[in-house]
């Protein structure tokens, strides 16, 4: 999929704005309590995700996510397929107050790659 300019400067601009987790993290992150939260799209989502995600997609995130999440200090880490979408979703969560918020760096791509070494 290519992406527009803009949507690629929105992207690093939240990634500036927001931690990452690297892949090899993830697994032990969700066992200490973190929330991993799969933002894309519903089909996506039914095709693969990490097992016992909440699936709040991308264009329904800050309308959902307090009935969903109510509690700010969670500790979340989203994703997408790569890095854009689970990087903005992170930044607005921050922005909404979400406290401990970070995203998968490479996506559940990465996760996937990195389960398969």
């Amino acid at each position: 999929m290519a992406y527009s300019d803009k949507f690629i400067q929105m992207g690093d601009a939240a990634r500036a704005r927001v931690s990452s987790v690297q892949p090899n993290e993830v697994d032990a992150l969700l066992t200490q309590g973190a929330l991993a939260l799969d933002i894309r799209d519903k089909e996506e989502h039914d095709a693969d995700h990490i097992a016992g995600s909440k699936h709040i997609s991308r264009g329904k995130l800050e309308m959902n996510v307090e009935d969903e999440i109510p509690n700010l200090d969670t500790p979340i880490i989203t994703y997408c397929n790569v890095n854009y979408r689970g990087a903005l979703s992170a930044d607005s969560l921050r922005a909404m107050g979400y406290s401990n918020v970070r995203y998968i760096d490479g996506g559940l791509k990465a996760y996937r790659a990195w389960q398969t070494k």
